[in-house]
């Protein structure tokens, strides 16, 4: 048992080494110039710790100016998707009403589009609205394309929730939204976590929209800032690297914060299947 118990810890370890080093290695990158990502040590320790890439690409790059601009548009989609689908979710699966499953079958079908093939029909909807330019020109995407996976999941769980709970509720004089808010609302509170990390994400990380509806500098994500970073003819990757750091910390940090929600929500999930 001591051996098996020693092997599975080194290879927990290896695992680990494996899924941290292209992070650790992203660090380092980010406090090197040129002359040493260049010259052969791309993977090693730097000879000198440039901090200034970070003063470089958050100040002289606007990457704080990015980052700031990320940070509204995916807080606010993935406040508007969570709330938009669980109210949804709520009505479809709750109240009676004779569309109710053409309804949940129409948001359903949302999985099956994908999002840059509705690129040009997007464009011209938000020209006509005088939205391009604008956060709301990617708002509104990015939460339009969030809800037909945050209803997949809130559906699933709200089926899972006696009705007797709502009753009860509704004796002791709770209207209809109490009763979602106080009652349902932390019940859900996994698939919350688990809807919020999937459309931080596909907000965050999304490039294709950011690109074809903004075009001021102060509006831009930080997808496209990074991008802005390379030169047309000399590029320096050091401050690039410090960019990249400076959008990787918030996943981390977002995901170390609502793990163990997410793996709640997968156990439930597991148990009702």
């Amino acid at each position: 048992m001591k051996t098996k118990s020693l092997l599975l810890n080194v290879v927990l370890i290896i695992g680990m080494v494996t899924c941290l080093y292209p992070l650790i290695w992203l660090v380092l990158f980010s406090l090197k110039d040129n002359n040493e990502i260049f010259g052969g040590n791309v993977a090693g320790l730097p000879d000198r710790f440039l901090w200034g890439n970070y003063k470089e690409a958050l100040i002289q790059a606007k990457v704080g100016i990015y980052f700031k601009n990320s940070v509204l548009v995916t807080g606010i989609t993935i406040i508007a998707a969570c709330f938009l689908a669980l109210t949804t979710s709520y009505a479809i699966i709750r109240m009676r009403w004779k569309l109710s499953k053409a309804a949940l079958t129409l948001l359903l079908l949302g999985l099956m589009v994908p999002q840059h093939a509705a690129l040009l029909p997007i464009f011209i909807i938000l020209k006509k609205l005088s939205l391009l330019d604008s956060y709301w020109a990617l708002i509104i995407p990015y939460t339009v394309f969030a809800i037909p996976m945050a209803v997949f999941i809130f559906s699933g769980f709200l089926k899972g929730i006696p009705k007797e709970l709502e009753e009860a509720a509704c004796i002791d004089g709770c209207n209809i939204y109490q009763i979602l808010f106080k009652i349902v609302s932390p019940l859900v509170t996994p698939a919350l976590a688990t809807i919020a990390i999937f459309t931080y994400l596909s907000s965050w990380n999304e490039l294709m929209f950011a690109v074809t509806f903004v075009n001021s500098a102060s509006l831009k994500t930080i997808t496209v800032g990074i991008q802005t970073m390379v030169g047309q003819y000399s590029t320096a990757w050091g401050p690039i690297g410090a960019g990249l750091v400076v959008a990787t910390l918030p996943t981390i940090l977002i995901y170390s914060i609502l793990s163990n929600q997410v793996q709640k929500s997968l156990i439930v999930g597991a148990v009702k299947g």
